[in-house]
């Protein structure tokens, strides 16, 4: 067995009547396909991409939530030899564009509904020639697929049924040939592709299916965005490889997740923090069949709140595998991950050791065979490939781990500056391309704030071009901006105006004090040099702070706000807009 083709094949061959998928949508009916059916679909589907022109090794764009089609299109493209391309579904319309030019993909399959908008075909510096939207109605808008003067009219979209088309017989390439790719917030000011190879889709399935023991009896329940590596690589992946049936619920829902664990009787669940933590606010059923759950640490407390065995695993899209994973009937130390996991070498960075030593504390390196057990590479980006790896081929994290006296790893912090916001990747750098090329923008500088609900929430510190202007229209221009080019998760939460950005070193942002000046609240005494902004609207409360300072304004966002009073500071300004992704405040800063 050489990639995950044949290993969709093995499990359609051995047992082809056996569930391999259930779709339980939060609307409509549920759905169900055994390995054979599901196979069919998938040879069908590949066929329906050769019909529109789509070769091994082109790239295909998959924009959508989780759906059976997410799936199937993955599985498709890697039947076909096409590398498919996953984006998250909150992509603004400036990132898809990008993601098609940067990729120069041939075709995206999409969803109605998204914030986003596609890039439309044939235009552009992208090559996209046709779009599939899953939901749209196919007996309505029965256009050929190569119709191109209707593809990508929203009025005339092409369903994916269209798809279907003649099964057509595998593509046979070298396992090592690119296979999928996923964009991965980072540093840069831009999302980096990490190219999995056909091999590494193999890899995790088979790592993470005997690393935490998955069985054929078991039912995974999957309430995880597929678009992240925890739902696809870590999930369904090695559910295929034990041979279990999987539970597919369109998003994570704290109210929906018990019963529908209870009416499939789900062994099995992956979690993040969000996740487990949105849960233990809920009842726990009586009775249930979970045997095992993953989380990204390992919480006792937890443990004996939902009777459920937890273990913790680490990892992140580069390494396509958790690199720390736990050990069934080994606990580690309370809030550690675990043990490295089997396939990998890990050491601290500038340690001079080729592995852990009890004690240690820096920034976890991995060792692994490129394109089998780590991620081929970042696609058209070599800078970035040589910044990722040491010079005697180890893989820089960018994670400050520490380890225990039991030899179990425990995360602290990201040695890099990725904003950790409801399980979502948050590039400060991202953000700051956008907030620094609004008009009336001398500089700007974004950092995390610990969050109860989301984690952590992004906050912009901005400097004025003109430092006398009063800010309110500035700081709705950096708040449109934001939402127009950014998915909603990584609008900043916070706009705080400062007369200058600290330093440190040679003219580099102190970002640790942002960060300490990010958690202060509204009522930490500080000093406020510029102005708040907006009017806003919703439910109010009146408190009072005891900032100094000059400088007035009112909020500008929909929702729940609070307005603060103090010595000489005029309004101070903070929204709370709970319909959206991730609400924005606009707030007069501290200096």
């Amino acid at each position: 067995m050489n990639d995950i083709v044949d290993l969709l094949e093995t499990r359609a061959r051995e047992q082809p009547d056996r569930l391999l998928l259930a779709w339980e949508p939060f609307e409509g009916p549920a759905r169900e396909w055994t390995r054979g059916a599901f196979l069919d679909d998938v040879r069908r589907v590949a066929g329906g991409l050769a019909r529109r022109g789509v070769r091994p090794g082109d790239r295909v764009l998959l924009h959508a939530n989780n759906c059976p089609e997410f799936l199937l299109t993955w599985f498709a493209c890697a039947w076909r030899g096409a590398v498919c391309v996953v984006l998250n579904p909150k992509s603004a319309s400036d990132e898809l564009a990008f993601f098609a030019d940067h990729t120069g993909a041939v075709g995206i399959v999409t969803q109605r509904g998204l914030p986003g908008t596609p890039p439309s075909l044939h235009s552009g510096a992208h090559h996209l020639r046709w779009q599939i939207v899953i939901d749209a109605d196919d007996a309505d808008h029965a256009h050929d697929a190569d119709d191109a003067d209707h593809a990508d009219d929203a009025a005339h979209a092409i369903g994916f049924e269209s798809l279907h088309d003649a099964p057509i017989e595998r593509a046979r390439l070298d396992s090592l040939a690119p296979g999928s790719m996923m964009f991965t917030s980072g540093t840069s000011s831009r999302p980096k592709a990490v190219v999995w190879s056909r091999a590494n889709a193999l890899w995790a399935a088979q790592l993470c299916a005997a690393g935490i023991g998955l069985l054929s009896s078991d039912i995974v329940l999957i309430p995880l965005p597929l678009y992240h590596v925890v739902g696809l690589a870590w999930s369904v992946l090695p559910a295929l490889q034990a041979g279990a049936a999987i539970v597919l619920q369109p998003r994570f829902s704290a109210s929906r997740f018990w019963p529908m664990a209870l009416a499939r009787r789900c062994t099995f669940a992956p979690h993040v923090q969000f996740t487990s933590a949105a849960l233990f606010r809920q009842p726990v059923p009586p009775a249930h069949h979970f045997r095992l759950w993953c989380n990204s640490v390992w919480l006792p407390d937890h443990e004996r709140h939902f009777r459920v065995p937890i273990l913790g695993w680490w990892g992140m899209t580069e390494l396509v595998a958790p690199g720390i994973l736990g050990r069934a009937n080994r606990p580690v130390a309370p809030g550690a991950i675990g043990l490295v996991a089997p396939g990998y070498a890990a050491r601290m960075a500038d340690s001079h050791s080729m592995s852990l030593a009890p004690g240690e504390v820096g920034e976890l390196e991995i060792l692994g065979e490129r394109g089998r057990t780590l991620f081929a590479g970042y696609f058209n980006d070599e800078d970035a490939n040589a910044a990722a790896f040491t010079a005697d081929g180890w893989f820089r994290t960018g994670d400050r781990m520490k380890v225990h006296a039991d030899g179990s790893i425990q995360f602290l912090e990201r040695a890099r500056d990725v904003i950790k916001c409801g399980g979502e990747g948050v590039s400060p750098a991202e953000v700051e391309r956008v907030v620094r090329a609004v008009p009336g923008v001398a500089d700007v500088s974004v950092v995390g704030r610990a969050d109860g609900a989301m984690g952590e929430v992004a906050v912009a510190f901005v400097v004025p071009a003109d430092p006398n202007a009063a800010t309110e229209a500035l700081s709705r221009a950096i708040d449109a901006a934001c939402r127009a080019q950014l998915a909603g998760f990584k609008v900043p939460r916070e706009i705080r105006f400062l007369a200058s950005l600290p330093l440190v070193g040679i003219n580099k942002v102190a970002k640790g004090q942002l960060r300490r000046l990010a958690a202060r609240t509204d009522t930490d005494t500080d000093t406020d040099t510029s102005t708040g902004t907006g009017t806003g609207t919703g439910t109010s409360s009146t408190g009072t702070g005891t900032g100094t300072g000059t400088g007035s304004g009112t909020d500008t966002s929909t929702g729940t706000s609070s307005t603060g009073t103090g010595s000489g500071c005029g309004t101070r300004t903070v929204t709370d807009d709970r319909d959206r992704d991730l609400p924005a405040r606009a707030k007069g800063g501290p200096a």
